[in-house]
């Protein structure tokens, strides 16, 4: 049922069936993640009142300064999944390894692992600019009833079960897929319950903008360069219009919504690219190929990749099909 004015937790209810595992457990996961990211949500909003902007003094593994706001919604969101003994590991963005999760009556007998960037682009806080969160569900590999492993996390991107990002902005709104299409959530604030408002999100097959930091443009690929050009071109629907935020959600969402396309490719000055495969680019190209759109490396599909470590980088490209298609074929022709 796909109704507007439905809740989510109706939603979640009304759609478990179609989920091929609809045992109640993912259910449970999907609303501790909107749990925790209600708590997060008042958190933001309290930025600029309260001492929880600017750095928090640490680096994560990442070799990234922390925003002290990237402490809290780390620490609300492990708590969160921890307390509903719903999870078997937890891997963060901002954690330097996995973390164990243990139920008290039910010990390594949960399902599911969670990977989580548990708040992107939290440098735009400073600056009342929109920010998010991304998560990523899997079924563990290894046998139930024993410790969670690496090999757990380290899966590729087709083998997610769902996955979805909360976007705190002028309203906050939740969007998630378990594969059988996207659904976007508001939140009212005033009742605290999100509402969907979205239903089967899609991409526009194409789309006039595109998203990037032109400002790395001497360090970028020819192929990225010469696309980039191509964008520019008056011919068509052409030129396209630049718009970058610089928080991955906002700039996803935005073209979702109106079409474009996002990239973050590898560079003189990042060989790898910048981007988590597993925190940020699997969850963004789940979503993105559930709402008609595409993710690529530049040469395939993000979900393909199989993971080698837990903060793998990867160039990105994702939105539009047509698009980042035709980014492709600018890719190839350079390779």
């Amino acid at each position: 049922m796909n109704r507007k004015n439905t809740t989510l937790g109706e939603f979640i209810i009304e759609n478990q069936a179609s989920f091929q595992y609809s045992s109640g457990e993912l259910s449970k996961l999907i609303n501790a993640i909107r749990l925790a990211a209600k708590v997060v949500n008042h958190e933001v909003n309290k930025a600029g009142l309260v001492d929880i902007i600017g750095e928090a003094g640490d680096t994560n593994i990442q070799g990234e300064d922390q925003q002290k706001l990237d402490v809290l919604a780390n620490e609300k969101f492990i708590q969160t999944l921890k307390n509903r003994e719903i999870v078997c590991g937890i891997a963060s963005e901002e954690e330097d390894d996995f973390i164990s999760v243990n139920s008290n009556d039910n010990q390594n007998q949960n399902k599911y692992v969670v990977l989580i960037d548990p708040l992107d682009g939290s440098s735009n806080i400073d600056v009342n600019v929109s920010v998010g969160t991304i998560f990523s569900i899997y079924r563990r590999v290894t046998p139930i009833g024993t410790p969670v492993q690496l090999e757990d996390f380290l899966q590729p991107g087709r083998n997610q079960i769902a996955a979805g990002y909360v976007v705190y902005g002028t309203s906050t709104m939740l969007v998630y897929t378990t594969g059988d299409g996207v659904n976007g959530f508001t939140l009212n604030p005033a009742l605290g319950t999100f509402y969907l408002s979205h239903p089967q999100m899609q991409f526009p097959e194409t789309g006039r903008i595109y998203s990037l930091n032109e400002g790395n443009y001497v360090h970028f690929p020819q192929g990225v360069k010469n696309y980039i050009k191509y964008c520019q071109q008056e011919e068509g629907d052409r030129p396209y219009t630049s718009r970058y935020i610089g928080s991955l959600v906002s700039d996803f969402h935005r073209n979702m919504i109106k079409g474009g396309i996002y990239i973050y490719p590898k560079s003189s000055v990042a060989a790898e690219g910048k981007l988590r495969l597993l925190y940020e680019c699997n969850p963004m190209a789940f979503i993105a190929e559930q709402a008609n759109g595409k993710a690529s490396n530049g040469y395939s599909s993000i979900m393909d990749v199989v993971p080698t470590a837990l903060h793998q980088r990867v160039p990105f490209f994702c939105g539009s099909r047509k698009m980042v298609e035709k980014a492709e074929e600018f890719m190839a022709v350079q390779e």
